[in-house]
């Protein structure tokens, strides 16, 4: 009993040790004093970002497929509502599937080999739908690529993280998100104009880019020191770094982080909510749903018919497609400058406007008051919650769960805050029509309350993560 005293106050010890360290190196760069590689722009960065964020496309031409294809599948295949409705709705259980699965597949055989698996699958997903005659080989070719969806959804935000200086991480994570939207968009637009069958095949060019990209760009350091290969370990971190960079202090406090993350056992699912881990795991999947049951798949579901009623053309969807990219974009390029939480809140902010705008424009049609005003009041208030959602909401999330569990649990962890994303994604578009249905204005007051609901969460619960290492916030938030 005295022996096992000891060694528990000596892993103990040794946990605490190395917490302090790097709280230590938490201040010195909060007072300018760190002048390690950080601040440095290698190249080698950013080409294996821009070679996994391919999987972001692929993951927005996945989803951007079924809407401006649905009434040419369905003419040629003579396929009913149901059938279609079924084609439209299997991606998201896939997601769910690949959500769940993609973490520890990620832990196991490792990042790049966990996108090459879900670049497969989709792959075959495309073919099979490219070739369908009927209904079941579309459901077959769906479900593929939303399995590899929810893969990508997960693997590729904490990929990134793992192998970009402090400095750039945020900008570089919501790159994610960016190409997402991206994906989206240009799917909705060439679909309008292209067959079904080429747009499947157009689905297969990001996949083969992250195939063959998948060659040249290093495995991630952190996953490498996980599993004890130290060369390799060593030799990724100073290919993105630069040959000539200084990887010392950065790969030892890697290191230190990791042996002590060794001395606890294997995560399961129930070790999430231990009290070490239930921080970080309630902010995780706290953010994930606030961002999807803030109304955004139920608004997105709804705009074409919005623009419609408000007298626009169905094709003026493409206005909002375009908004979503560059406020993204510019989203992006200020996380990490204004912060996380910044964004968050500012984005919150524009969420409730836009439902509370939204809904005033439903209660004046409902109560056949100033007819000339809903109109406007209807497509300002969807643009402004677009433009909110992309602002923040949309990326913001992926970036922080990307940073804030430790590498033991973020395969267990980051697979849960996925699932919980996905069932948020497919709980709004099923209940959307049925709110719609109970009381239109209502719906987007639903919302609106929702939505500040969050920002009391980001402001109370979420902590900022602009400018440290993995490292640092994890040992500040996960604590006994």
């Amino acid at each position: 009993m005295a022996i096992n005293e000891d060694i528990e106050n000596q892993e103990t010890g040794d946990r605490e040790g190395v917490r302090e360290r790097l709280l230590v190196l938490q201040e010195k760069d909060r007072a300018g004093k760190d002048e390690g590689t950080n601040k440095g722009r290698p190249w080698m960065v950013y080409f294996t970002t821009f070679v996994v964020v391919c999987g972001s496309y692929e993951f927005g031409t996945c989803a951007g497929y079924s809407s401006p294809t649905q009434d040419a599948i369905v003419e040629e295949l003579s396929l009913s509502t149901a059938e279609y409705s079924v084609f439209g709705s299997i991606l998201t259980f896939g997601a769910m599937i690949g959500a769940i699965t993609g973490g520890p597949i990620a832990d196991f055989v490792g990042r790049k080999w966990t996108m090459r698996i879900a670049s497969a699958l989709c792959v075959a997903g495309w073919l099979a739908i490219y070739f369908a005659v009927g209904a079941l080989a579309l459901d077959i070719g769906r479900l593929a690529t939303g399995y590899g969806m929810g893969v990508f959804s997960y693997v590729v935000p904490i990929f990134i993280a793992e192998i970009t200086p402090k400095n750039l991480r945020g900008a570089l994570t919501a790159v994610n998100q960016l190409m997402i939207v991206a994906g989206v968009s240009v799917s909705f637009i060439i679909g309008t104009v292209l067959a079904w069958r080429v747009l499947a095949l157009i689905g297969l060019i990001p996949c083969a880019v992250l195939l063959f990209g998948l060659f040249f760009i290093p495995e991630s350091p952190r996953w490498l020191a996980k599993t004890g290969r130290k060369k390799e370990f060593e030799a990724a971190l100073q290919k993105l770094r630069g040959k000539d960079a200084d990887i010392s202090e950065e790969a030892a406090e890697i290191q230190d982080y990791i042996k002590t993350l060794q001395l606890l056992p294997k995560a399961s699912i129930l070790d999430l909510f231990r009290r070490r881990y239930l921080s970080s795991v309630v902010i995780g999947v706290g953010l994930m749903v606030v961002q999807q049951f803030g109304g955004i798949n139920g608004v997105c579901f709804y705009t074409s018919n919005i623009f419609e009623e408000a007298g626009f053309s169905s094709r003026s969807v493409i206005l909002s497609k375009f908004l979503q990219v560059i406020v993204t974009a510019i989203g992006a390029a200020l996380v990490d400058r204004a912060g996380r939480k910044p964004l968050l809140l500012i984005s919150g902010t524009g969420l409730v406007l836009g439902c509370i705008v939204t809904a005033l424009s439903f209660f004046l049609k409902v109560h056949d008051l100033a007819a000339d005003a809903v109109p406007i009041l209807a497509v300002t208030g969807i643009l402004l919650y677009i433009a909110a959602f992309s602002a923040g909401m949309g990326a913001v999330p992926w970036v922080v769960m990307s940073e804030i569990f430790p590498i033991n649990i973020k395969g267990v962890a980051g697979g849960f805050a996925t699932l919980v994303n996905w069932f948020g994604a497919w709980a709004v578009s099923y209940t959307f029509n049925y709110l719609m249905s109970w009381s239109s204005y209502g719906t987007f007051l639903l919302y609106a309350g929702i939505n500040a609901a969050g920002m009391v969460f980001v402001i109370t619960v979420v902590p900022e993560t602009k400018g440290r290492s993995l490292e640092q916030i994890q040992a500040a938030i996960n604590r006994e």
